[in-house]
């Protein structure tokens, strides 16, 4: 959480092709970072070996997610290689409002619904290292039959025209490096001027206060005053 309780929080966004390790990296982070915590997409595919229902995704029936859908509980959803995928928004805006930096997974659909919602989020896509590292990461994870493995790596390319669309890209070739770069980026967001205007005004109150400043008002959005 922030330091000040009523800052709000950090959204960061990061997308991903189907086997670049998106999810080994987020997981990597939250080892690391206490501070950051992850919120689950609501999703109606099956759990893959080693996923934790409500840790890595909180798996419902497709009934259950078209409930969601009519009850309004999901900011943005959308169906992807045959499964329905969606962000729940009461437990995001939770997270936001508690002022946590708060990590969530979504393909280049999803993300590009949150980014009409939230401009001020950080987007972040992870690229493999190569393509042929890409297929052979899908295939050796042996969920999907090699139709499936055909469709994902066949939505690579479309995938990748979204990049431009992202504020960051970090290569996945090494997950140590890859999670570094992942925790600098949330640092340096973390410490934007933008980001950071209750702490400012509160110096120059102090400032004021002792007699060495002399200010017009609150700060305005660029730190001035």
């Amino acid at each position: 959480m922030g330091s000040e309780a009523s800052a709000r929080g950090l959204l960061v966004v990061m997308s991903a092709p189907s086997g670049a390790g998106k999810g080994t990296l987020r997981r990597a982070l939250l080892d690391r970072r206490r501070d950051i915590v992850f919120c689950p997409s609501v999703t109606t595919r099956k759990p893959r070996p080693g996923e934790i229902p409500g840790g890595d995704y909180l798996f419902v029936s497709e009934d259950e997610f078209e409930r969601k859908v009519r009850a309004g509980e999901l900011i943005e959803w959308a169906r992807v290689y045959d499964h329905l995928y969606g962000t729940p928004g009461a437990a995001l805006e939770s997270l936001l409002d508690g002022g946590y930096t708060v990590l969530v997974e979504k393909d280049v659909q999803g993300a590009k619904a949150l980014r009409s919602r939230y401009p001020d989020a950080v987007y972040v896509f992870v690229l493999p290292p190569s393509f042929e590292e890409l297929k052979k990461r899908v295939e050796r994870r042996g969920t999907e039959s090699p139709g499936e493995v055909g469709v994902r790596l066949q939505s690579y390319a479309e995938e990748l025209r979204q990049v431009g669309h992202y504020d960051y890209v970090i290569v996945n070739d090494d997950l140590d490096t890859a999670e570094r770069k992942l925790e600098a980026i949330i640092t340096a967001e973390r410490c934007r001027v933008s980001r950071n205007l209750g702490r400012l005004d509160v110096a120059a109150k102090e400032a004021e206060a002792a007699g060495v400043l002399s200010t017009s008002g609150r700060v305005d959005e660029k730190g001035r005053f």
